[in-house]
């Protein structure tokens, strides 16, 4: 099943962004986010801001093909080797995108209170253009994009079992976030699977 003929880009302009709603049904979206939650090496995520050190009550972890090395917010992580359950996501995830992926980031938000400001995954190592596919499995949340140029904003709601692609130029000219909310009392994970290029 190729998800990349359909025409559902989200974006006006500069990018393009595909949301397929859910593509796992329940029963497994649930047994995929126990297992990720027990499973996944999980640690506060580090950035260094205006010259200062922030830990972060959100977790993150890091796996890939190889150990290959990850550095945003100048903070450097080493890859860890792939969990079967991830294997099995990243499986699913390219053939439902017809793209491969030698890499994923995780994120665990433990409720609404913990989001992710707005940025762009536009380091070197993931190339242009390039393709990112998010799962996400747990609590629904709001996402947001917000062009560099125009600051038009676009607003999705992401459910459990859900699969997201950025793909083209939308890195270079797209912020992303995920904004918080005192709504939210659960917790969410969230997978970006990638393709870095050394």
């Amino acid at each position: 099943m190729n998800l990349f003929n359909t025409s559902n880009n989200l974006l006006p302009y500069d990018g393009e962004v595909n949301y397929h709603g859910a593509v796992f049904p329940y029963d497994d979206s649930k047994r995929y986010f126990e297992k990720l939650q027990q499973e996944i090496e999980w640690e506060h995520d580090e950035a260094y801001m205006f010259g200062k050190h922030i830990i972060t009550k959100r977790k993150v972890a890091w796996y890939a093909n190889e150990n290959f090395l990850y550095t945003y917010s100048n903070v450097t992580k080493t890859a860890l080797a792939w969990t079967d359950s991830l294997l099995e996501l990243k499986e699913k995830v390219e053939q439902l995108t017809m793209a491969s992926y030698n890499s994923c980031l995780l994120n665990l938000y433990h409720d609404g209170s913990e989001g992710m400001a707005w940025h762009s995954d536009d380091e070197k190592a993931l190339g242009t253009p390039t393709t990112i596919a998010s799962l996400t499995f747990g609590a629904t949340r709001k996402f947001a994009f917000k062009h560099k140029r125009t600051k038009e904003t676009i607003f999705v709601v992401l459910e459990s079992g859900s699969l997201l692609v950025m793909k083209g130029t939308t890195q270079n000219h797209w912020l992303h976030r995920l904004p918080p909310t005192k709504k939210v009392k659960h917790p969410r994970i969230n997978l970006t699977f990638r393709q870095m290029r050394y």
